[in-house]
């Protein structure tokens, strides 16, 4: 993994798990390649009473990674909203895996690809300790243009290097 710090995102294909092991020494799955990446860290005031990150804020580290992404791509939410283009999530489905807990570093990583006129965005939460898997979303999100469901050709263009078949 590179040396960037925490809020730093990492782009392109780097591997994150090289070297690691799991509790009966076999090495740990490789974790798939992604589009973007994003190192984070628990803060206390997002977990609940049982001390395990609340399901709410799983769905906060999804959008400010696709943010952070957007912004590496070029693509500003402020121009685009001078343009009178709104992008807007249509659908989100997250599945819990492993709870991350206070102080807990992880990585949340995506891929996006087009299909018809929306963004789906793929993204997964590992936990940094041991590449726990610790949630998984899918984002659909679609282009309002002058108020109307459209395309965006601006957007398309800028995602395009970063699209993967999924």
């Amino acid at each position: 993994m590179n040396n960037q710090t925490p809020s730093q995102g990492m782009s392109g294909n780097q591997a994150c798990v090289a070297g690691h092991f799991d509790r009966m020494n076999q090495p740990i799955r490789r974790m798939k390649e992604y589009a973007y990446k994003l190192k984070m860290k628990v803060r206390d005031y997002e977990c609940d009473l049982e001390g395990i990150v609340n399901n709410a804020n799983y769905q906060h580290y999804m959008e400010h990674t696709r943010h952070e992404f957007l912004l590496e791509a070029g693509i500003s939410f402020a121009e685009m909203l001078e343009q009178d283009i709104v992008s807007v999530v249509a659908r989100i489905s997250i599945a819990y895996k492993t709870p991350l807990r206070s102080r807990d570093e992880f990585l949340s990583c995506l891929n996006v690809k087009q299909e018809g006129i929306r963004y789906v965005f793929y993204q997964d939460i590992y936990r940094a300790s041991d590449m726990k898997l610790a949630a998984r979303g899918t984002v659909e999100v679609v282009c309002l243009v002058g108020g109307k469901l459209s395309r965006c050709p601006e957007l398309e263009k800028k995602l395009f290097s970063y699209s993967q078949e999924q």
